[in-house]
């Protein structure tokens, strides 16, 4: 037929029109119709088989040639920051595919699925660049557990607290896992309602009892990256140390670090003296010195978009998975003792009072005198130096504690929140084993170097907006009036009283703090008043910081551990002048709202490593009595803080002696349907420990004695049981669910 096309023109339409490709589109392209179809039909089936042509469904396209509109699956950022994506059904070979954002995107995440629309290349290192569409999703869900092998394949165990689903893992999928292995899989195929999720094995972790698996948990689990590609490690060991130049030389002043004890780098130093003034008689002279990290990790470089990517150093009880590569956290940026080091500096000067009247801000090199630890300052400044801390008594400590004084004197007049709630401090041995858990002592030298530090960052925030630069503020809004009215329904269930019909300040919550100092609900207050607060964020708008009482505040002072503060740097080296290596970031909205979430990233598998140590080193004790306090009430159960070790526990409802407890939300209460037994937040319980579960960090109590008493044995529905239908394995899941939600902590 002499109007049919011949292959090198179907081939031709195909190519330029990659939307309009199927059997009917190719036949109205080039006006063929009634019989002329079969030959077009025909002509299709040779070059599919000639190897021309893939047929996909009703379309046809080059053969390995992608669908213009394509369902991928983002793979991560590259170290040029470029966004790449992985098409879902490419096959073993995917290729490269270079996504365009453009304005209005929304921001994606490794893992996120989208909708995208794409366009061959050539000539570059990607076949393809992709524009969204929509965002479908964020790719196939993944978990992290036990493999149990099995006649066919096997399954996983979730190690997860708040999942108690298997699922099941077909013969193919196995990846060569063994029995009791911990595992990463992800799910295959859409769920169903019926049977076991199906998932494939894409991770072999190991021993899940082996030394400081734990944290190894944690870092799978929340998808924090802890190795260091191998470029940018060359970057930062090629790194060579500063010379002054054009910097302040600060190496005469006798600036000194103060850390934890076992604290591998060191990111801040200070100084201070009686200032000279006569105008300011009895003020201070302060200087706060930080590390100049914004010199080795320049914008764009690739120490830069990892740095980014990871947000900031997570902390477990026995690793640190670092910001920056061992190279620099541990040496060139870190402020060793004896050693010159590039710095970022302020002085500051306060008057008698704590005011602060004014300061200024250096690029320098200095030279640490002293690396000292808390305790043995502390000791210093209580009477009893030793031997390196002894010649700096009268020229650095005293002058340090005689300037905090001052600054505490600042702060009351203040009003900063004033929570006491102890951090917890887990002792390991060298096998990874916990052997104690108690709670650290906070000694007045922790509180000066976070005085100098809260000042310094308030200072970079105050001259970044004076001088009309762009930054990141540190942001802590004030609590809604939902977390407040919470609150207040605590507090008065606890017999206290929280001022109402006023807008509320840190004054007014540390009188409540006041109120319960001392009583058996202290503890419980602090914890409710945590849990009230919003969570702190990082934003280029100033909304102030609620909880330190603050107008303007920014992180400056751990560049080694947060890139918030490098931005901050970055900024002040703009603003000043002070080279060439200053802020070029121009979307800080979505560098804020990453770093948040890295920081909330950090935040959970911090908390959820300790809840496994906790278990891990409570295992041994189950069957013993123990006494708490009651911290949380739920229509499953209820939470129980033991004493000592500081660990969360949870009673289901159903073990509640022999009757069902109802559920009062407004009173937060659990009252007994039969005998009137009301369990209220805060009431002193006497349990025995029931279930340890190191793996997912899991304690089950059994109440025994409530405010010192045993719970009436009332007949009635349960009868020492969950009531009709229910099960305990259900609230187990949920009271876990929970207290993922209770747990947030103000930063």
């Amino acid at each position: 037929m002499k109007n049919l096309p011949t292959k090198a023109d179907i081939l031709s339409f195909i190519e330029d029109n990659p939307t309009k490709t199927n059997k009917r589109d190719i036949a109205r392209a080039f006006g063929i119709k009634g019989a002329a179809r079969i030959d077009l039909k025909r002509m299709l089936k040779e070059l599919q088989d000639e190897g021309h042509l893939e047929k996909r469904r009703k379309t046809y396209r080059e053969d390995g040639a992608l669908p213009p509109v394509s369902v991928c699956r983002v793979t991560g950022v590259d170290a040029d920051g470029d966004l790449f994506l992985e098409p879902v059904e490419a096959g073993d070979t995917p290729p490269r595919v270079l996504f365009i954002a453009k304005d209005g995107d929304p921001a994606l995440a490794e893992g996120d699925r989208v909708l995208c629309r794409l366009t061959k290349v050539s000539g570059e290192d990607h076949a393809y660049e992709a524009r969204l569409i929509r965002r479908i999703g964020t790719g196939p869900a993944k978990i992290l557990g036990i493999f149990r092998k099995g006649a066919e394949g096997g399954r996983v165990t979730p190690i997860d607290k708040g999942d108690d689903k298997e699922w099941r893992v077909p013969p193919g999928a196995v990846s060569g896992a063994l029995d009791g292995e911990l595992v990463e899989a992800e799910q295959t195929g859409p769920k169903s309602r019926m049977g076991l999720p199906q998932a494939r094995i894409v991770a072999r972790l190991g021993d899940p009892a082996g030394p400081r698996a734990v944290s190894l948990i944690a870092i799978h689990q929340h998808g924090i990256p802890d190795e260091f590609p191998d470029d940018v490690i060359a970057e930062a060991e090629n790194a060579k140390p500063v010379k002054l130049g054009k910097r302040e030389d600060l190496r005469e002043l006798p600036l000194i670090t103060i850390d934890p004890s076992d604290a591998r780098d060191h990111d801040d130093a200070c100084y201070a003296h009686a200032d000279d003034d006569p105008k300011n008689k009895g003020g201070h002279v302060v200087w706060v010195a930080i590390a100049d990290v914004a010199h080795y990790v320049t914008p764009g470089s690739k120490l830069d978009v990892e740095a980014r990517k990871r947000g900031n150093s997570t902390y477990f009880p026995d690793r640190v998975v670092p910001m920056l590569p061992e190279a620099l956290s541990g040496d060139l940026c870190s402020l060793h003792e004896g050693v010159e080091r590039p710095c970022m500096a302020v002085r500051m000067v306060l008057d008698s009072l704590g005011n602060k009247l004014s300061h200024r801000f250096a690029r320098g090199l200095m030279r640490s005198s002293a690396s000292l630890n808390y305790e043995e300052v502390q000791a210093g400044q209580d009477g009893d130096p030793n031997d390196k801390v002894a010649p700096l008594m009268d020229s650095v400590i005293a002058p340090l504690f005689a300037a905090y004084e001052v600054l505490r004197q600042a702060r009351h007049r203040r009003q900063p929140l004033e929570l006491d709630l102890p951090e917890r401090k887990i002792a390991m041995d060298e096998a990874g084993k916990v052997i104690s858990v108690a709670f650290r002592e906070r000694l007045d030298a922790h509180k000066l170097i976070e005085e100098f530090m809260v000042l310094a960052n308030v200072c970079a925030a105050e001259e970044l907006k004076a001088r009309n630069t762009p930054l990141l503020y540190r942001v802590h809004e004030e609590p809604s009036p939902e977390k407040l009215d919470a609150l207040r329904e605590i507090v008065q269930a606890s017999g206290l009283t929280l001022a109402k019909g006023q807008v509320l300040q840190t004054r007014h919550l540390n009188q409540l703090l006041a109120q319960a100092e001392g009583t058996d609900q202290a503890e419980l207050i602090n914890i409710a008043a945590l849990r009230s607060m919003t969570q702190a964020y990082y934003g280029p708008q100033n909304f102030g910081h609620f909880g330190l009482a603050l107008k303007d505040y920014a992180h400056f002072t751990s560049p080694i551990r947060r890139y918030a503060d490098l931005i901050v740097h970055r900024a002040l080296i703009s603003a000043h002048n002070f080279g060439n290596d200053g802020l070029v970031d121009d979307d800080l909205k979505s560098t804020g709202e990453h770093i948040s979430m890295t920081e909330r990233r950090s935040m959970v598998a911090e908390r959820d490593t300790t809840d496994r140590y906790l278990a891990a080193f409570l295992a041994d004790r189950v069957g013993t009595e123990m006494e708490g306090r009651v911290s949380g009430i739920a229509k499953f159960g209820l939470f129980v803080r033991l004493d000592g070790s500081g660990a969360d526990g949870f009673i289901p409802i159903g073990t509640l002696g022999r009757e069902y407890f109802a559920y009062d939300r407004d009173a937060q209460t659990l009252r007994g349907e039969k005998s009137g037994v009301v369990i209220g937040l805060g009431a002193r319980v006497l349990v025995r420990l029931a279930e340890a579960t190191p793996i997912t960090g899991g304690l089950v109590l059994e109440l025994l004695e409530l405010d010192g008493k045993a719970l009436p044995q009332t007949g009635g529905r349960g009868r020492g049981g969950p009531p009709k239908g229910r099960k305990s394995g259900k609230y187990k899941a949920k009271g876990a669910k929970l207290k993922k939600k209770l747990s947030r902590k103000r930063g």
